[in-house]
């Protein structure tokens, strides 16, 4: 389908639609990364959204538009767990029945979180396209309504809604830093700031291992990939080889991509834990580390950083600061800003 098919009118009814049941998140500045790159940065913190991430905006305007009968016999969705937690909380809000399919790569932190919030939870294989796969035939046996994580206009457009606050609280933008995986979140955001002005620079992050936009990119055509062990889990997974929305649309917005890797992911979420106090998951990290570690070529001098989930197992979040901690020890505390080299 054309990606015309999703347009600021959509985004502007998503952020009426979805105002009682998501955030509008706080932007803040980031002295230390301002002074590392010598431009204003900010953080875009949809890691302190009721779930912990920014996944609940595209749940819910997706889960608000359904008719009568699709809520009345539930929906299910394919998750590695941000998606799966926010249409968990977003159907318990709707007295909707939820089942989430996931892998068995999924955090036990996160499918805890799924399961407290009531939403019948399915473990199948060993990555997420096999969960897809056995979610796609749970959808057909039981006639549920799929709660599609990214590929799917109304989704897209509840992401959006961050476009527009971006827009609002810093209308100097000149570029926006986003975690890239499915392509939901950076279509969104770069259809409403591409809408506002062309010139503003949209910068994809994704991880060194298993990125599958940024191949399909390359590749020009969606590629299927081997999902890889990575911080950032949320990041993981495919984009369907019937994609009808994000490639085209990420395609179209993304101006650049970069990777980083598993070391400057954890550099990352130490950096947020002790600068800013801020408990941020791997793949809500990537745009930090981007900044942190010199990935991007040309920022301007205003720039937002999408922290987009918080959502990591605290003692693993306290380990990877303890040795980054010990690292920066054994250097005789010789790093640059933040500490991080």
């Amino acid at each position: 389908m054309p990606t015309s098919n999703v347009t600021m009118r959509d985004v502007y009814s998503a952020r009426q639609r979805i105002v009682s049941i998501a955030r509008r998140t706080p932007l803040v500045r980031s002295p230390l990364l301002a002074e590392r790159v010598g431009s204003s940065v900010y953080l875009k913190l949809e890691c302190l959204q009721e779930t912990g991430s920014f996944k609940i905006r595209g749940a819910a305007n997706k889960m608000l538009s359904l008719t009568p009968d699709e809520k009345e016999r539930g929906v299910i969705a394919v998750s590695t767990g941000n998606h799966g937690r926010a249409v968990s909380y977003v159907a318990r809000q709707l007295g909707i029945k939820a089942v989430i399919c996931i892998s068995a790569q999924v955090p036990s932190n996160k499918v805890d979180a799924i399961r407290c919030l009531g939403a019948e939870v399915v473990v199948y294989g060993n990555s997420y396209d096999e969960a897809e796969k056995h979610a796609l035939r749970l959808q057909e046996e039981r006639g549920l309504t799929l709660i599609d994580p990214f590929d799917d206009p109304l989704v897209i457009a509840g992401q959006g809604t961050i476009g527009l606050e971006l827009l609002e609280d810093l209308p100097e933008i000149d570029t926006v830093v986003i975690p890239l995986s499915g392509g939901g979140l950076l279509s969104g955001i770069g259809l409403a700031l591409k809408s506002a002005d062309a010139a503003i620079r949209v910068i994809g992050v994704s991880m060194e291992r298993g990125p599958a936009m940024v191949l399909s990119l390359r590749a020009g055509k969606v590629v299927e990939i081997m999902e890889e062990p990575t911080l950032a889990d949320a990041l993981a997974g495919g984009l369907g080889l019937d994609n009808a929305y994000t490639f085209d649309m990420v395609q179209k917005y993304a101006d650049d991509t970069v990777l980083v890797s598993e070391e400057e992911i954890a550099g990352a979420m130490a950096f947020a834990l002790e600068s800013h106090h801020l408990v941020v998951e791997g793949g809500g990290a990537v745009g930090m580390a981007a900044i942190l570690y010199d990935k991007v070529e040309w920022l301007g001098q205003h720039v937002a950083v999408v922290v987009s989930g918080g959502n990591v197992d605290v003692p693993r979040l306290l380990e990877i600061a303890r040795n980054h901690r010990a690292q920066r020890g054994s250097h005789g505390g010789k790093q640059p800003v933040g500490g991080v080299s």
